[in-house]
């Protein structure tokens, strides 16, 4: 039988549109809101049709249209002007940090096992996703070196869709890696970039794809070729499957595959950010390396790597800790164990959280801390309990030494702003907005955005919202064949007039999608009354296998049912980036309520408050630090208790009564009849309190600054004069682990009594210590 092979054919650019391809494969254009317009203008309703991807778009735009183009002079002034601004933006790096003719630095390897940059490319399915999207939209716009290493799932994570009685269905649809702005990674010699990883079973070949994100490249790693067996090719198959063979693969794969890919197309980095313990086995891959081709020692070796390391981790709840058996491990530890002459079990007792119990599994966080000395939590909240978390790793330390830092998560914030509200930060901000949000002179300007232009942008934002609703609901109730008196009313669910409350994230028991559920009858109440209007807009989804989670949907679907809530609460099925920028640019309230202290950040809450979006939490995550009575309202006062069951009661009586005595009151205390004046300076207070303190500009300086600069010069002197620097460290704490039993403390004393003292008291203390073999400069003595 003959092989048969697909086309894609695709109408011809012309000469003068020529820049339309090169603009279509780097996802620069997906935060810029005049070159979404260029494409937007060429067909609009094709545009949304294609779901604001540019291959796809380009593939039914008809001939004649692209040439009808080419003599239309306004088109092709706006599309000049997108030009000037990619190749400035884009091809001419700036002078940036490192000075006039200054050598540009090794980038920075960040490994994420998802990346969340626009709807139209599924390799993501949430928050940790859509962070490392925004981390690499800020590396671009300030000109940070860096490159991502992620995989290339050919199905990416599922789409939702409900059965009639509520409950989530998945389904995992192709990607369309065609209509994807990817293409193969060629060698040296202009070959497609292929090499083998090994597994216990075998060798796998992998090739990669390269995405362009502004300046920054993205290597995507892919079994899914010729040359392997199903079970190889099903690696790159579904991001976050239930299958943990698969899940293991996949993580193997990203860190010894992605640290390969970086060495065969020339790259050396000195610093190596995993974002959360997906990544933890780069360290592995980084070992062998320096053993194997830099002939260090393995002792050498694991000086260089975790100060060279970022780790970040994500998440205090025990399940979002991935392990794995030591049965499901060792057979694949031990081909890199035979390569390294290295026993698997040492392997193994690195990412376990108690090496002397035998049979403790590997976690993926723990080897990630143990190999990184850059390591943070995502809020400041979230370092005090990941500090307490992970302190028994650390048993001789006090809490407050452990080496776990934080660096609170920001937002992209041109990539969640919308057109309206970005088109009046530009016109009262100042250009300077984009690239530094936080200066004083942009906080200051906020006040100054006439309240009128605001509301009005905000109110256009929320009709977007309902529009956008209402489509969505038709589309779920026409796939399940719904009558046609459902689909009419579903075309009129939500009110322009009332208090619209958003609430959207991924349906895990601790974020409480219910809590607004516990009392129905006072719930009902407020959603009833008809002077003061208020309805409530959920999406999100489960993961395939929580059932926990499906059964909240389910609960929230069923409450939505009934008549007299029928046109007041909506689910939006198959959340995604699209519908996440409707959510928060139109809600007028951002609902997140989390059982403290579980949430380690929650960025939907960033987004929606640099939108005017009013932020209505308990005091967890970034709320923790970020809340001010001039920027929204806490929901309790950030207890935390041990019985859930009497916190959720206590927590959610809470929240309706700032419902019912401040938010609702606020809204509609309008003495203007067209702006509420109070609500509107609370949006102010939200936009600066978010410019100023939580955008991932702020972050990426935080990470570049506190880690990056300091670990890139660590690597230097580690690995200068043929790795001395590192030998002599070995010999260091070999000689420092032998004399430590020596050294004992003989005696101290105080110069008065210090069993009664006062604030403010002074007093001498001396100690007599006896240092064995160790020098004076070696050893520091603290009180404590």
């Amino acid at each position: 039988m003959h092989k048969v092979r697909l086309y894609n054919v695709a109408p011809s650019l012309p000469d003068k549109l020529r820049f339309l391809e090169t603009l279509s494969n780097n996802l620069w254009w997906c935060w810029h809101p005049d070159a979404i317009e260029l494409f937007r203008r060429i067909e609009p309703e094709l545009w949304d049709e294609c779901g604001h991807n540019p291959l796809a778009f380009f593939g039914q735009v008809t001939q004649k249209r692209l040439e009808s183009l080419c003599e239309d002079d306004g088109f092709l002034s706006h599309l000049g002007g997108v030009r000037e601004t990619f190749e400035n933006e884009v091809l001419h790096h700036r002078n940036g940090r490192h000075g006039e003719g200054a050598e540009r630095p090794q980038p920075v390897a960040y490994f994420s096992l998802e990346y969340g940059i626009h709807e139209s490319v599924r390799l993501y399915s949430g928050g940790l996703g859509c962070l490392a999207g925004d981390h690499l939209k800020s590396a671009s716009d300030l000109d940070i070196p860096l490159v991502g290493v992620g995989l290339l799932y050919r199905q990416g994570y599922f789409r939702q869709y409900l059965n009639d009685d509520g409950w989530q269905q998945e389904a995992y649809p192709e990607n369309p890696v065609h209509h994807l702005p990817v293409r193969k990674q060629c060698d040296a010699s202009g070959r497609e970039l292929e090499f083998g990883v090994p597994f216990a079973e075998g060798e796998a070949r992998v090739c990669v794809w390269r995405l362009d994100v502004g300046r920054v490249p993205v290597y995507l790693l892919d079994t899914n070729i010729d040359p392997n067996p199903e079970a190889f090719r099903r690696i790159t198959g579904q991001l976050y499957t239930a299958d943990r063979d698969i899940r293991l693969r996949q993580e193997l794969l990203l860190g010894l595959g992605g640290f390969r890919a970086l060495r065969a197309m020339g790259y050396e980095p000195a610093v190596y950010h995993m974002n959360e313990g997906h990544a933890a086995f780069l360290s592995l891959a980084r070992l062998e390396h320096l053993v194997r081709e830099r002939g260090l020692s393995v002792d050498a070796a694991l000086e260089i790597i975790p100060r060279t390391n970022v780790f970040t981790t994500h998440t205090p709840v025990p399940a979002g800790n991935e392990t794995f058996p030591q049965d499901m491990l060792k057979p694949h530890l031990a081909v890199l164990g035979k390569a390294l002459d290295l026993d698997p079990a040492r392997i193994l007792a690195w990412g376990q959280p108690r090496p002397k119990e035998p049979q403790a599994e590997l976690m993926m966080t723990v080897l990630g801390l143990r190999m990184a000395h850059f390591s943070n939590g995502v809020s400041r909240l979230h370092g005090r309990v990941a500090r307490r978390m992970w302190s028994y790793l650390w048993p001789t330390r006090p809490e407050d030494e452990i080496p776990l830092n934080h660096v609170t998560n920001g937002i992209h914030v041109p990539s969640w702003l919308s057109n309206d509200n970005a088109a009046l930060f530009d016109r009262y901000l100042g250009p300077e907005w984009r690239d530094r949000p936080g200066e004083k002179k942009v906080l200051a300007r906020i006040a100054r955005i006439p309240d009128e232009e605001l509301w009005r942008a905000h109110e256009t934002a929320k009709a977007r919202l309902i529009r956008a609703a209402r489509e969505v609901g038709e589309r779920q109730y026409r796939a399940r064949n719904a009558s046609l008196t459902d689909i009419a009313e579903i075309r009129n669910v939500l009110r322009h007039d009332a208090l619209t409350i958003g609430f959207a994230r991924r349906f895990a028991s601790y974020k409480r999608a219910t809590l607004l559920l516990m009392d129905p009858e006072r719930l009902k109440a407020i959603l009833s009354d008809e002077k003061h209007p208020v309805q409530i807009v959920f999406a999100g989804k489960a993961h395939p296998s929580d059932n926990g989670g499906k059964e909240l949907i389910r609960r929230i679907v069923h409450f939505a049912r009934q008549p007299e809530m029928r046109r007041k609460i909506v689910f939006l099925e198959d959340y995604n980036i699209r519908l996440a920028r409707y959510l928060v640019q139109g809600s007028d309230v951002w609902l997140n309520n989390p059982r403290r202290p579980e949430e380690a950040s929650g960025t939907s809450g960033m987004k929606a408050a640099v939108n005017g979006v009013l932020h209505c939490s308990t005091l967890d995550g970034w709320w923790d630090e970020g809340y001010t009575a001039e920027a929204g309202w806490a929901i309790g006062r950030g207890e935390a208790f041990d019985n859930h069951e009497y916190q959720d009661k206590v927590e959610s009586q809470a929240l309706y009564n700032v419902l019912e005595n401040e938010v609702i009151p606020c809204f509609f205390d309008r003495a203007d009849e067209r702006v509420p004046q109070k609500w509107v300076a609370l949006m102010k207070g939200s936009i600066h309190n978010v410019m100023a303190s939580y955008t991932s500009h702020r972050m990426m300086w935080e990470y570049d600054r506190r880690f990056y600069d300091v670990a890139r010069s660590e690597s230097e002197a580690l690995l200068a004069d043929d790795a001395a620097k590192a030998g002599t460290l070995v010999a260091q704490h070999r000689r420092l682990d032998a004399s430590w039993g020596k050294l004992r403390i003989a005696s101290f004393a105080a110069d008065r009594d210090i069993s009664d003292l006062h604030v403010g008291d002074r007093f001498a203390v001396t100690a007599t210590v006896h240092l064995g073999d160790l020098g004076p400069d070696e050893v520091d003595v603290q009180v404590y």
